[in-house]
């Protein structure tokens, strides 16, 4: 069983519109609703691969029941823990460039904080948990480490998809692969500028050598680098009509993993993932699938 966890769980909102403009009222051409949340992508993804997954978290009043439904009618488990005030709404409008507006999040309580803990630490040994996305307020950026060691202990397989730079704090404990993206390697190690390729190999081998056991650094149009102790990894993305990139990190993520949790090799699962990114940014939502043969060979992937 595979295990995800959203602590900031959303609905998102994707409007499409003509010009957007001010003081007037702007039409809308179309507009669609799905739950989200990095961890909730990644579960529906997982879903999608044939992958039987629970997704854990915090989720509260209609918005959270909303999540919890649509997790349900894809036979995705759950087992959030419920909170005070409701989970949030994050609009995405595309009219002609593409507009992103992210809310904070309900406040969550110490003692559904530590419920959630609690729930982690259950956890099966030697599980796979994936913690991603932001946090809510109220929940402090140390159950970031915290969480690593529980893994750690546990001998479960962490990958962390977090902007915190307490994921610098994480990295003693040895987690199984981190997906920062190239602005958030950046800012890991304080560099106020777009980082150059030569740079961004360097600083993901840092990370290796501070504790990582596998990174990969996702680069948007440009693709992927990936690492590990006995190789370096460059993935080319495929051309398209870009949609929505909000959750194209997360398909790729999911797709990684989940193709070599069924035991396609890394290379191959590597090329899969990028194609399944670049798809989800050509699409409203989570990609289809079914439709990654018809971009894959687009990919292309060299050793650094």
């Amino acid at each position: 069983m595979i295990y995800t966890c959203t602590m900031n769980t959303a609905i998102d909102l994707f409007v499409e519109t003509g010009d957007l403009l001010p003081d007037i009222v702007n039409r809308t051409t179309d507009e669609d609703y799905q739950p989200n949340g990095k961890g909730v992508n990644i579960s529906f993804m997982l879903k999608r691969l044939g992958l039987d997954n629970t997704a854990l978290g915090f989720t509260g009043g209609f918005t959270g029941r909303f999540i919890e439904d649509e997790l349900k009618k894809e036979n995705i488990a759950t087992d959030f823990v419920k909170v005070d005030g409701i989970s949030r709404i994050n609009i995405f409008i595309n009219a002609h460039r593409e507009f992103k507006i992210v809310n904070k999040g309900p406040l969550i309580s110490e003692e559904r904080t530590q419920e959630l803990i609690h729930k982690i630490r259950e956890i099966p040994r030697g599980r796979i948990l994936f913690v991603s996305g932001s946090l809510p307020k109220g929940v402090q950026e140390d159950i970031y480490p915290a969480l690593a060691s529980i893994a750690a202990k546990r001998d479960l397989k962490l990958i962390l998809d977090i902007s915190s730079p307490a994921l610098l704090d994480c990295l003693p404990y040895r987690p199984y692969l981190i997906k920062p993206n190239e602005q958030e390697l950046a800012a890991f190690f304080n560099m106020k500028k777009a980082l150059s390729e030569e740079e961004i190999v360097y600083y993901g081998r840092e990370l290796l050598e501070r504790g990582a056991e596998r990174v990969l650094v996702t680069r948007g149009k440009d693709g992927a680098v990936y690492f590990d102790r006995n190789q370096t990894l460059k993935v080319t993305s495929a051309k398209g009509r870009v949609v929505n990139t909000a959750c194209a990190g997360d398909a790729m993520l999911a797709v990684f993993i989940g193709k070599q949790k069924l035991g396609i090799p890394l290379e191959d699962a590597l090329k899969q993932a990028s194609a399944a990114g670049a798809l989800t940014a050509f699409s409203k939502g989570l990609c289809d699938l079914s439709r990654l043969d018809d971009i894959l060979p687009q990919i292309r992937i060299t050793h650094l």
